[in-house]
């Protein structure tokens, strides 16, 4: 298991998605906690901690390629490593 000194720092955004210029690799290799208004979330698909918000699929709605429609939820936003 990595050390906490081998981590890279997390970025103030970041998405899941590798054709968006906010995906890091590297972040990915780790385990990444996202704490929305207190809770924990676990179907984040992108997040910005300075502007305080997160976005998450509607439902199973999906675009015309075939990607889930994302809505934006505003609040506040923490960001970890777990483990």
């Amino acid at each position: 298991m990595p050390d906490a000194s081998s981590r890279p720092a997390l970025p103030d955004r970041l998405s899941i998605d590798p054709r968006s210029p906010h995906h890091v690799a590297a972040v990915f290799a780790h385990d990444v906690g996202i704490r929305f208004n207190g809770r924990e979330r676990f179907d984040v698909e992108e997040y910005c901690v300075s502007e305080g918000w997160i976005k998450v699929p509607a439902g199973k709605t999906v675009d015309r390629k075939g990607r889930p429609l994302l809505i934006k939820l505003r609040g506040t936003v923490e960001v970890f490593y777990k483990g």
